[in-house]
């Protein structure tokens, strides 16, 4: 069985779209293949997969042989064919959202005057002061040790038990807590790396031919880390420090030996290091660091997008010259520029210190909101929350002062494992995010899942649209083995009082009441099993254009309404919001949009009930004010974003007092 395909995955199969692309391979028994060119890999490799270099754009075509393979090809071309495959919706939501202000401007220019000092390249923007953290293990060097024949086999036996206990390592970093949900996806891209045939067999390969294991190791990553760098494209060719990393990280396991850990650095101290594992950095005190230069790595490493996640300034590419730090007791590094001053004299410190006073002075301003609750003229609290796709994501909320969760979006429990959630599993999920904010509402929508995000144990049918096809509400109703699941789980985490619950997609009224008969069903069958249990308020997302002509019946069903500002104005608009050739049409303050939410909200007010917004526009400083006067009483967005609004609502209200 095989087919062709135009590929049109956001910048092409990179990563992490390529880590999720095998593993729905490596679901079907078939042998699956790609082909690109006349260049066919295994699709269950994620090595040979990205070194293929499937771009967007590219025809493709998917071969596979064996008792699945029609269901292996259909999914793997839906796959393709689907742009956000392989990005996450908070992931898609962060890059459009106002960020938060960072260390220094992006337009700023270098302390120096853009001179001086050494220069590498601009990996995270910001500026930092601090003292240096050098970090500079020794490298491991191939023994080139011949083995006899009678060793070969017992050489082998060290390197897959080398493999198997750095597997294990990397997936205790991914089951812990605290590391956020854009680390975990490049962590889990890396445990890929070290479980890939494509390096397990040319390893294995050069033990046959009589290597020692820690030889072998550096001579099959050497080659295929090659094979990445004379690759034309930027964060493909980047991958080659992924597989240099996981290649002494096995080297280590094989000598019983373990890199030194950062976590003794100091609070603002500048790591310098010749290179680093985006694994090591994943799993450092972060909150720590003051800044990262590296004398290897460029804008599109691993160790970059870190950096900025997480807004550390980060100078990478330095080359050998990185080594002219290694002494120095006190760096202060420019992300904008790519510069990096060791042990910086008076007049540079003193520019740098003003560099970062300002930044600070503006960041200190914010957090005067951190815990201000806005208040209309009436006295009506204006609720602003967050937008989380994962538990990870809650300290960054409670920092910036986030009053609950507007939206807390379940598809990634669902889609981070190779099986289904369990009851208990979700419960515990919902549970926890519920006590972290036990003073604001929490509000989860139920599985928003179509074609364009398939997960283990949903078979899709191919849809020329699954924008607009069998997703969302539709699909939970349609498959109550999964929807029971969900909403028992619901029920036993509201014991805690403040969880809502709403349901994504909904245009008809019908889907409102037959959600409700299997409330009362998941209910009662939690009471017969003598489990606690409480019932939550019901709302809708606001995101069709039938529920805003519906929305007056909608109001007499439930308790609130969200509006989904990002689906509505496409669906409003008739304008895909991932295409470009149409971005001037989806945009959420045209009139007809702005004309919709008010409809909503006029209902919501008619019938008593509250209305909020969880999509972008949330955060649109330009539409607030109307958003408030309209009726909304809660504002829904990125952390990030939050101070910001708390800000401007106190303004707005301070102005109309």
């Amino acid at each position: 069985m095989e087919r062709s395909t135009i590929v049109r995955v956001q910048e092409g199969l990179h990563a992490r779209p390529a880590t999720r692309f095998v593993r729905l391979a490596k679901g079907f028994e078939s042998d699956v293949e790609i082909v690109k060119g006349g260049k066919a890999v295994s699709a269950k490799s994620s090595v040979k997969l990205m070194l293929l270099g499937v771009k967007e754009d590219d025809e493709v075509t998917i071969r596979a042989e064996g008792a699945d393979s029609i269901e292996a090809v259909e999914a793997l071309i839906a796959y393709l064919e689907n742009p956000l495959s392989g990005v996450d919706e908070a992931a898609v939501e962060a890059q459009s959202a106002p960020a938060a202000p960072s260390s220094a401007p992006a337009n700023r220019p270098a302390p120096a005057g853009g001179t001086g000092g050494l220069k590498g390249v601009p990996a995270s923007a910001g500026v930092a002061l601090g003292p240096v953290f050098a970090h500079f293990p020794a490298q491991i060097a191939p023994r080139n040790e011949t083995l006899a024949p009678d060793q070969i086999g017992a050489e082998k036996a060290l390197f897959e038990s080398a493999v198997a206990r750095l597997q294990e390592r990397l997936d205790q970093s991914l089951a812990a807590d605290g590391m956020q949900d854009s680390d975990r996806g490049i962590v889990a891209a890396l445990r890929d790396i070290a479980a890939d045939d494509a390096l397990r067999d040319e390893t294995l390969d050069a033990i046959d031919g009589g290597l020692d294991a820690v030889s072998a190791v550096i001579a099959a990553s050497s080659r295929l880390a090659g094979e990445f760098r004379a690759l034309d494209d930027a964060y493909l060719s980047a991958r080659a420090e992924d597989l240099d990393a996981i290649a002494r990280q096995i080297c280590l396991a094989l000598l019983g030996q373990e890199d030194a850990r950062l976590d003794d650095i100091a609070d603002g101290a500048i790591l310098v290091a010749e290179d680093i594992g985006a694994w090591d950095l994943a799993r450092a005190p972060l909150k720590r660091l003051g800044g990262v230069v590296c004398g290897h790595g460029g804008a599109t490493s691993h160790v970059a997008i870190i950096a900025r996640t997480h807004g550390i300034p980060a100078v990478l590419g330095l080359g050998d010259a990185v080594h002219q730090l290694r002494e120095a007791s006190e760096a202060a590094i420019d992300g904008n520029a790519g510069r990096v001053f060791a042990d910086p004299d008076d007049a540079a410190r003193k520019r740098f210190a003003e560099m970062i006073g300002a930044a600070d002075r503006e960041k200190e301003a914010l957090k005067a909101y951190k815990d201000l609750v806005p208040r209309r003229a009436d006295g009506k609290i204006i609720q602003v929350a967050a937008n989380l796709g994962a538990l990870e994501e809650i300290e960054a909320a409670r920092e910036a002062g986030a009053m609950g969760v507007g939206l807390f979006r379940t598809e990634l429990l669902f889609m981070r494992h190779m099986h289904l959630p369990s009851e208990d599993m979700q419960a515990e999920t919902y549970a926890t995010l519920a006590r972290a904010f036990p003073d604001h509402p929490v509000i989860v929508r139920t599985l928003d899942i179509g074609g364009d995000k398939p997960i283990a144990g949903v078979e899709f049918p191919e849809e020329e649209n699954p924008f607009l096809g069998w997703r969302g509400i539709r699909m939970c109703l349609d498959r109550p083995d999964i929807f029971k699941v969900q909403l028992r789980a619901l029920l036993r985490a509201a014991v805690h009082g403040n969880l809502q619950v709403m349901l994504p997609m909904v245009s008809d009224v019908s889907e409102v009441r037959r959600t409700r008969v299997i409330i009362e069903e998941c209910a009662a069958e939690l009471a017969a099993e003598g489990v606690a249990h409480a019932d939550f308020p019901l709302g809708v997302m606001i995101e069709t254009p039938a529920a805003v002509f519906a929305a007056p019946a909608l109001a007499r069903e439930v308790a609130f309404f969200s509006v989904g500002t990002n689906d509505l104005t496409q669906y409003v608009m008739a304008a895909d919001r991932l295409n470009p050739a149409v971005a001037t049409l989806n945009d959420a303050s045209h009139p007809a949009v702005m004309a919709a939410i008010e409809q909503a909200a006029q209902a919501a007010l008619a019938a008593g009930i509250e209305i909020g917004m969880c999509g972008e526009a949330a955060a649109r400083s330009d539409l607030i004010p109307e958003f408030i006067r309209m009726g909304l009483t809660e504002l829904s967005m990125s952390p990030a974003s939050v101070q910001g609004v708390k800000k401007q609502l106190s303004e707005l209200f301070s102005g109309a007092g």
